[in-house]
């Protein structure tokens, strides 16, 4: 029987901390690999700051963790190789549907001075039209009203709330979710909390808990058996619990904690007063046109992102969106050098090493579009020019998520995930035509003034419609002769 990860197990050189940290400083909700292979990696090369990790439901990551020292693999994969490093800087792993009152004391314990979160943007219970906490929701009603919180803005808010009437030492919330302004709507849906809870923390909490906003950055797919047998052949032992992450990484968040933080620049982050901009290029740059190629590929078959890039089509596709109706919306932080960067997101694309799939990066769009689409599209539909791309987007989207009566969108498709997508079903019976179920699914999930745009929303039917009668390339192809291009290029064959 092999041997298990360990500290006396594995080699000492791939170990980035050599022992156990001797403190919690941080908690960190979302176990999941992106924090592990992202965060987790930086702060081990940061000094003796421990982190409790807490993952949501699934106790399978935890208990691979707790089993083996608090140690895990980072296995960077590229087309030029592999290699293999261990952070080891867990102190422990909780799991908060097992156990919520735990992540409450966790975060209010003395120790604790930043609670740091990657839940997507699913786990703030915000409404997506006006970015308030959403007080109808279920798990919120529950936790004004309850004595042990459920949702992560709860059990946050709860912690608080119990550090205010007890030693009352500050905090930093540090929100590494892909949100604009991350660390300021964070700190809003806090404070909607407690003062729909009457807390008398409320005061207490808005001058003592600070929220930098930062940008995350680095491409993370779901863990493989495949990926466990690399790692037991770079390390010699079992991993139950490997993340696979590609070669580059980026962190850039504004330098504002309460209670001290890691030595994170020596791993390589960027601290910056220009945070919101990075935002917008992570949000929009990779991240929407990361959707769009996902979309679209999954229409056309294709399980990985690099398999979808390869298409020609699918290429354009996604320089038009990026260069047409993304970057022009963006106001560039000072020295960025936007050509390398968009250069190096489609080479991050291709990496076929890492395989990442179009269904994980697909999944949640109900949530994520609204971040990346209303802002872009809506500065061009006040130019009188229309975001073809943006368009077919959505119209991408809504095909994977609910397709029309008899077309089917293939099984890349309907592996994705969405929380909307038994509502936009029930939304789709009630629906007159194609051009009203794309009105009321886009009142239901963006803006109101994106969905009163009558010329937006009769483009995404015409997508929707081409894409269900015709198939994707098709749909591609009209939006590459209506395509108003910042910088005219020729239209490949689809």
């Amino acid at each position: 029987m092999s041997p298990t990860l360990s500290r006396r197990s594995v080699p000492r050189h791939l170990l980035t901390l050599d022992h156990k940290p001797s403190t919690t400083g941080i908690v960190h909700l979302g176990l999941g690999n992106f924090h592990r292979a992202h965060q987790a990696v930086y702060t081990a090369q940061a000094g003796d700051w421990g982190i409790l990790g807490v993952a949501s439901r699934s106790a399978s990551v935890a208990d691979a963790l707790n089993d083996q020292d608090g140690l895990y693999s980072v296995l960077e994969l590229s087309p030029d190789g592999s290699s293999i490093s261990v952070p080891g800087v867990h102190t422990g792993a909780i799991v908060a549907a097992h156990d919520p009152a735990a992540v409450v004391g966790a975060i209010e314990a003395e120790d604790t001075r930043i609670v740091s979160l990657t839940v997507t943007e699913h786990g703030y219970c915000m409404d997506p039209s006006s970015h308030r906490l959403a007080l109808n929701h279920p798990g919120v009603v529950s936790d004004l009203t309850g004595s042990t919180p459920v949702t992560v803005i709860g059990q946050i808010a709860r912690a608080l709330e119990a550090r205010a009437a007890t030693h009352r030492r500050p905090i930093t919330v540090l929100s590494c979710d892909n949100m604009q302004s991350n660390g300021t709507q964070t700190r809003r849906l806090i404070l909607e909390f407690l003062q729909a809870a009457n807390s008398p923390a409320a005061d207490w909490v808005a001058e003592f808990v600070t929220y930098p906003n930062s940008m995350v950055d680095r491409i993370v797919p779901a863990t493989t058996d495949a990926y466990r047998a690399t790692a037991y052949e770079l390390l010699g032992v079992d991993d139950r619990s490997p993340v696979p992450a590609e070669p580059f990484t980026m962190w850039v968040m504004e330098d504002r904690f309460a209670a001290g933080r890691p030595a994170w620049e020596r791993a390589g982050a960027v601290f910056s007063d220009e945070v919101e901009a990075y935002e917008l290029i992570k949000l929009r740059l990779l991240n929407g046109t990361h959707s769009l190629i996902a979309y679209l590929g999954a229409l056309d078959g294709r399980a990985t992102i690099p398999e979808s890039r390869a298409q020609d089509f699918i290429e354009y596709a996604a320089r038009a969106v990026l260069e047409d109706e993304y970057l022009p919306s963006i106001t560039l932080p000072h020295g960025f050098d936007v050509e390398a960067y968009v250069e190096s997101l489609f080479q991050r694309w291709s990496n076929g090493a890492l395989g990442h799939r179009t269904q994980q990066v697909g999944t949640d769009g109900s949530v994520k579009l609204p971040q990346r689409v209303p802002q872009p599209a809506l500065r061009l539909l006040d130019q009188g020019v229309m975001p073809e791309h943006l368009a077919l987007t959505i119209a991408a989207w809504l095909c994977c998520v609910v397709p029309l009566p008899g077309f089917d969108p293939g099984p890349h498709a309907h592996a994705m995930v969405d929380p909307a997508r038994d509502r936009l079903a029930t939304l789709a019976t009630s629906a007159v035509n194609l051009t009203d179920l794309v009105r009321k699914t886009c009142t239901q999930v963006f803006p109101t003034e994106l969905a009163e745009s009558n010329q937006f929303v009769q483009r995404i039917a015409e997508y929707v419609a081409v894409i269900s009668t015709d198939g994707v390339r098709a749909a591609a192809r009209q939006a590459a002769r209506s395509r108003t291009p910042h910088q005219p290029q020729a239209s490949p064959a689809a």
